[in-house]
């Protein structure tokens, strides 16, 4: 039934593709023939590109270096010759009979090279109205980190944020998540955004390391061309054409990490990958890809408590309970302990300590550190396919198909651990020299995924007992063993009392590494519903389970059309797309709200838990360019509309102008805005673990939950019980301190979810000198945020108005099950939050093929007047840099490289974890030795080569050195 359901669909698109069948033409072929060698050694030169200028019709040189191109241009043409390395050159061809003998001369630098990111055009990488980066495919071999996609981490203003060997998420100006929707990420125009995982793909579906061609990183806002997403930055991965990259190639490279410091023992870690492709006549292409990468992941275990002793939200007045014997204990990497959420903590009410009646004591339970709770291995396989035909000179068609497999854990407003997920897309591609056509079809599918939060909590309620019969038996214990130890609670006696009470109120907890505990675990994880009291299931746990069960479809077509040859004044670029997002509810992060409150999460008698939910967008934009005084000024304006049912229309403009006084000197000035739709969780979740609800942004979500307007902040709550603690604690009842403190409870008052929006001003100036040797980029920005997306946590008391006494005392810790229903809402900030900043990068190559290149970036948040509803989180290091220093030929076939890399140490903030992270200091290194004889290439090498560990956020994983040998054979029978 799917595989009949997708090929209708497929079917439909391909009729957006026949009126351009026409384009075919007849039998009337020219034939143009050549050899390519280096002008230096006179070698012959394979795999350089030939192409007719303003055609798709092109090929590719032999081992041989000769090559023949059929075709049906007429004389004059011209035809572009380019080659990594290798300066482009162009050639005149005036009639039949032309044999080409062409020179390549070597190019260092890659200033001059073509980038179609920034203006969705081809346009020299100097001229760019906007700051942009390229990786090409020399600049991916040379560099030392172990894949092209850490390599990013080496280009200006890039910030990599690692959750897991498979899960690399970079991000660029600030407001950094792991789960990042603010920076796109494409791969040959397919946005890699798992809709309903919220997590990028890049790297773990996309492109193998024999597929890529060029990575191009554009910093900043993007939507004024490419709609949603794209606010605060994208990057572009491009895949190798067959036509151009032909025969079989085989990549192979073993490494080891967790050498020490990491919390794990030292492990093998294997990546395997092997391209086919192969052209026919010019006219026909295929490809085939095909990787597999197994590894021991990166451990998240930093074992610092964000909620020590002196908090109100812990236990101030009681000295002896600080580090390890904190009752409140909140470890950055412990789950069913979350105090701050106010969701795994327990009231001891009712003590007598150094004397004094009626004292209180905060109590977390006691929950499960990650690494007991995730999987430690991971693997990521990945395979593509496409099919490429040349309808004429000027028209292309392709059809491609990917698909991945992957393990991993990354953190959204949880951590999750991804296990069997697979992804599929199918793509259709129509191209021509001046338009485009593209329809595309994401599948996902979650497989044995995991909720780690839910799973901590429910082992800890099916096997600890509920939070009531836990707190009474801590207690029991609490009282018993001051009796039995000077006759009361005193802060001589405390800490080691709390230890007492919590080891006997654990009894009869599952233990880490028991049989027990890995059969409760492994049943848990087989239940859908984390909310729903399962005893309906038989040997199931008197509480929720942990399954995260997703599965989505994203339909999505788009095209564009170069009118400028058809306009005398000015180029004109014009372009739309729709996209429809089809969600299966779950029953935990999605669900069916056209039914009863009541009966959201539950599973209908067919097994599903509703009818599908869809979530639609349509957009189109048009950019005029001109140049001016003899090519000196180019001016560009775009504009972009989008429009979302749930959501009022947006205009998108962006005006910029290149000021170029000669040819290598190149002023910018860019103004543009971003509009950022929430993406599906931030709109649609509706994720209920039991204890507190994560909601999305559309109001409809709120009919009848009232977390909008009539809610207390959670952070309220917490200075609010805590006032109250201390009255009872000198004498006053528990109500009449509420009522004396209610002052203290902030009203939330949660506005109309709607789209982020963003202003932004950018300034940049690019240029070479010293005979091409000396590249300088420089660039500087201002952002303004209206309507930031984020979370806050806010307290609903059941039945009653905000500011009543009635609502007031259900505000109390002790009346948190009975009074209260707690929320995690996305929703917008009140203020507007500016930020600002700049990024330089130098490449110098001093003498002969040294170089040495560096860049330093600086992002700065501008602090506001007044606290918002919730903490936005700009986790960006102010300064970062980076240093390059290498030599792809010291001597005849054998290169090397070597990259420095700094971080300042910054403040991280989001719902899961707040904390420092430290600054980072590593240093990258590789040699490469190139067979030519056997077409093959060695790679020695490793990053963070001294075993430096570090984390790059708070709660994520402990980094340390990777070590590897990697052996590539390219361009075998060619």
């Amino acid at each position: 039934m799917k595989t009949a359901y997708l090929a209708k669909k497929l079917a439909l698109f391909s009729l957006l593709f026949l009126p351009f069948l026409s384009l075919a033409q007849g039998n009337n072929f020219i034939e143009i023939s050549g050899k390519i060698v280096d002008k230096t050694d006179k070698t012959a030169l394979p795999g350089v590109s030939v192409v007719i200028k303003g055609t798709v019709a092109g090929t590719t040189t032999e081992s041989d270096g000769g090559f023949k191109l059929r075709s049906k241009a007429k004389y004059p043409f011209t035809l572009t010759i380019s080659s990594v390395g290798f300066q482009t050159q162009e050639f005149e061809v005036t009639g039949p009979g032309s044999n080409l003998n062409v020179e390549l001369v070597t190019q260092t630098q890659l200033a001059q090279e073509i980038v179609v990111t920034a203006s969705r055009v081809e346009e020299s990488i100097l001229k760019s109205p906007v700051a942009i980066a390229k990786l090409d495919i020399r600049a991916i071999r040379d560099s030392p980190s172990p894949s092209f996609y850490d390599a990013l981490e080496n280009v200006k203003g890039v910030q990599m944020t690692t959750s897991s060997l498979t899960f690399k998420i970079p991000n660029t100006r600030g407001f950094n998540i792991p789960s990042n929707y603010r920076f796109m990420q494409l791969v040959d125009g397919i946005d890699m955004q798992a809709a309903t995982l919220g997590v990028p793909l890049g790297n773990a579906i996309g492109p193998t390391e024999l597929d890529i061609a060029s990575v191009e990183i554009t910093p900043g806002a993007a939507s004024a061309l490419y709609g949603l997403n794209a606010i605060n930055g994208m990057s572009n991965l491009l895949t190798k054409s067959p036509f151009f990259y032909q025969g079989l190639s085989v990549y192979q490279k073993t490494g080891v990490n967790h050498v020490g410091g990491t919390g794990r023992d030292a492990s093998i870690l294997t990546e395997t990958a092997i391209r086919y492709a192969k052209a026919f006549s010019n006219k026909f292409a295929f490809k085939l890809n095909f990787g597999y990468m197994k590894g021991t992941d990166w451990l998240s275990d930093t074992r610092l408590d964000q909620n020590p002793n002196n908090l109100k939200s812990a236990n101030p007045n009681y000295p002896a309970l600080n580090g390890a014997n904190n009752a409140a204990f909140d470890g950055w990497n412990k789950y069913g302990d979350d105090v701050l959420a106010g969701s795994n903590t327990v009231s001891v009410s009712g003590l007598t300590i150094n004397g004094k009646a009626n004292q209180t004591l905060n109590v977390a339970r006691t929950g499960y550190w990650e690494k007991d709770l995730v999987s430690p291995n991971v693997d990521n396989m990945k395979f593509d396919a496409a099919l490429h035909y040349r309808l004429s000179d000027q028209a292309e068609i392709s059809y491609s198909y990917r698909v991945g497999k992957m393990d991993g854990v990354f953190q959204r407003g949880n951590k999750i651990q991804l296990d069997n997920v697979v992804v599929q897309n199918h793509k259709v591609d129509l191209k021509g020299s001046n338009f485009l056509v593209r329809a595309y079809i994401s599948l996902e599918n979650s497989g044995d995924s995991f909720n780690v939060k839910p799973l901590a909590d429910n082992m800890d309620l099916s096997t600890g007992g509920s939070g009531s019969t836990w707190g009474a038996a801590y207690k029991t214990a609490l009282n018993t063993y001051a009796e039995q130890n000077g006759g009361g609670l005193t802060d001589a006696n405390l800490a080691a009392a709390t230890q007492f009470a919590r080891e006997t109120a654990d009894a009869k907890r599952a233990v880490p590494g028991t049989k027990a505990f890995e059969d409760q675990k492994a049943l848990i994880r087989s239940i859908n519903n984390w909310d729903i009291k399962s005893s309906t299931i038989p040997d199931a746990p008197a509480s929720g389970g942990a399954a995260l069960v997703q599965k989505s479809h994203l339909y999505h077509i788009e095209g564009q059309w170069d009118l400028s040859k058809y306009t005398k004044y000015f180029d004109l670029l014009i372009g739309g797309d729709a996209r429809d997002y089809q969600i299966t509810p779950d029953g935990n992060t999605f669900v069916d709200f056209s039914r009863p409150i009541a009966d959201r999460g539950k599973q209908l008698e067919d097994g599903t838990y509703g009818d599908k939910i869809n979530y639609k967008k349509i957009g189109a934009f048009a950019q005029v360019t001109k140049v001016l005084f003899k090519e000196k000024l180019k001016l560009f304006g775009s504009l972009r509309y989008d429009y979302n049912p749930e959501f009022d229309p947006k205009l998108t403009p962006r005006l910029a102008a290149v000021f170029s006084p000669t040819a290598n000197n190149n002023f910018r000035f860019t103004y543009q805005q971003g509009y950022r739709f929430p993406g599906l969780f931030e709109a649609l979740s509706y994720v209920n673990n039991g204890r507190v609800k994560r909601v999305g942004s559309l109001t409809y979500i709120n009919e009848g939950l009232g977390y909008l307007d009539n809610s207390y902040t959670r952070a309220s709550g917490v200075v609010f019980n805590a006032a109250v603690n201390a009255a009872v604690a000198a004498g006053a009842s528990r109500n009449d301190a509420a009522l004396a403190n209610r002052n203290l409870l902030v009203k939330a008052q949660l506005d109309k979810g709607r789209p982020e929006q963003i202003h932004s001003y950018e300034f940049g100036y690019k240029s070479v000198f010293l005979d091409n040797t000396l590249v300088f980029d420089f660039d500087a920005y201002t952002n303004t945020y209206d309507g930031f997306l984020g979370q806050v946590q806010v307290d609903v008391p059941k039945g009653q108005t905000v500011g009543t006494d009635a609502a007031v005392l259900a505000m109390l810790d002790a009346n948190r099950d009975a009074g209260q229903d707690r929320y995690r809402v996305y929703t917008n900030a009140k203020n507007k939050y500016r930020n600002y900043g700049s990024a330089l990068g130098l490449t110098y190559n001093f003498y002969k093929n040294y170089t040495v290149s560096g860049n330093t970036s600086f992002n700065k948040i501008k602090s506001n007047a007044t606290t918002d509803i919730f903490v936005t989180g700009f986790n960006t290091p102010e300064w970062t840099a980076n240093i390059q220093f290498g030599n792809r030929q010291i001597v005849k076939n054998l290169g090397f490289s070597v990259v420095y890399r700094w971080q300042q140490e910054f403040n991280w903030e989001s719902p899961l974890v707040n904390g420092t992270v430290p600054a980072i200091h590593t240093v990258d290194a590789q040699v490469t030795y190139k067979v030519p004889q056997i077409k093959a290439n060695v790679k020695v090498g490793g990053s963070n080569i001294f075993n430096r560990n570090y984390i790059q956020y708070a709660g994520g994983p402990t980094l340390g050195g990777l070590y590897y040998v990697a052996l590539t054979f390219d361009g075998l029978l060619n």
